[in-house]
């Protein structure tokens, strides 16, 4: 058996057995948590969600997430069924509910809801949207910062706006899936994904940088999801006289760079210990680590 862990490898937590889920307005133990078989978002994947942490009783970077979480919305004509302020109540309830203040991660999922019939059309979803509410006690494992994370790349890409935006945080994603099984396959933890045009993209899971002679590299953006994390991440290197680049580039400069490093909501910063079997630079992470310091401290001006 291959020794795999993944950028959302957390710490075990038993609290988490008995942690309330928010369902449409309702809070159930999660052993009594069900949507209908004739859910939109069973049926075919069709909902947007978002990642969230909770520090110290704040959601950190809730306006630049529900921005994300609305306008992916209206852009597939999805009704959310409630403004910002209904979803900061439902997610204020769903923590208190479960005693949480903390390292927390929370899933929040919107559905176009339950169908009449089990088909495509969008219109045979009449009851109105199923929102739901998964929160967990978790901290990212140790071994995530120690061991880094191996990637391998994979035949699979991040496709055209035109066929899937992947822009779009939807319940779909097969695509990644695909990806990330690749990448196992490889003997690989996750998934390095190129654009369709083969520069180098994004993971399965989490937008990725590179760092090569001091600079930070990571993809135009054009082909992965617009990441909140990510753009912490360029916001502080530019604001901290860190060279910063959107840019095209191959695997050749992803092989030889001297750091790398995945984002996202879940382990923030992730460093990336090999691609393709082959290490990147020689262990020594100092623009990684200097990153990493200057976005917990903007978690901590945030939430105190």
């Amino acid at each position: 058996m291959i020794d795999t862990h993944t950028t959302h490898d957390a710490a075990e937590d038993a609290r988490n057995r008995d942690i309330k889920i928010f369902i449409n307005g309702d809070l159930v133990h999660r052993d009594e948590a069900k949507v209908s078989v004739y859910d939109s978002g069973f049926l075919l994947g069709d909902g947007m969600w978002e990642g969230m942490r909770l520090y110290n009783g704040t959601w950190a970077f809730f306006d630049e997430h529900m921005d994300r979480f609305f306008a992916s919305c209206k852009a597939v004509s999805l009704d959310v069924g409630t403004d910002r302020a209904g979803i900061l109540e439902a997610l204020t309830r769903t923590a208190e509910a479960n005693g949480m203040v903390t390292d927390v991660h929370c899933r929040l999922m919107l559905t176009r809801g339950v169908k009449v019939k089990p088909f495509q059309h969008p219109s045979l979803s009449r009851s109105g949207p199923t929102l739901v509410i998964i929160m967990e006690h978790s901290k990212p494992v140790d071994s995530l910062q120690s061991k880094g994370i191996r990637l391998a790349s994979v035949p699979q890409v991040r496709g055209l706006p035109t066929s899937q935006d992947p822009k779009l945080n939807s319940h779909s994603k097969l695509n990644c899936v695909i990806a990330c099984l690749q990448a196992e396959e490889a003997g690989a933890d996750e998934a390095l994904m190129l654009d369709p045009h083969g520069f180098v993209n994004t993971t399965n899971a989490c937008n990725f940088f590179i760092v090569r002679k001091g600079a930070v590299w990571t993809s135009t953006g054009d082909y992965c999801m617009n990441g909140v994390t990510r753009q912490k991440v360029i916001d502080l290197c530019r604001a901290n006289d860190i060279p910063v680049f959107e840019k095209n580039f191959s695997l050749y400069e992803a092989y030889g760079a001297d750091e790398a490093f995945l984002t996202g909501t879940f382990g923030a910063q992730t460093p990336v210990a090999s691609i393709d079997g082959r290490q990147i630079g020689d262990g020594a992470r100092p623009v990684t680590a200097q990153i990493q310091k200057l976005y917990k401290g903007l978690i901590t001006q945030m939430t105190g």
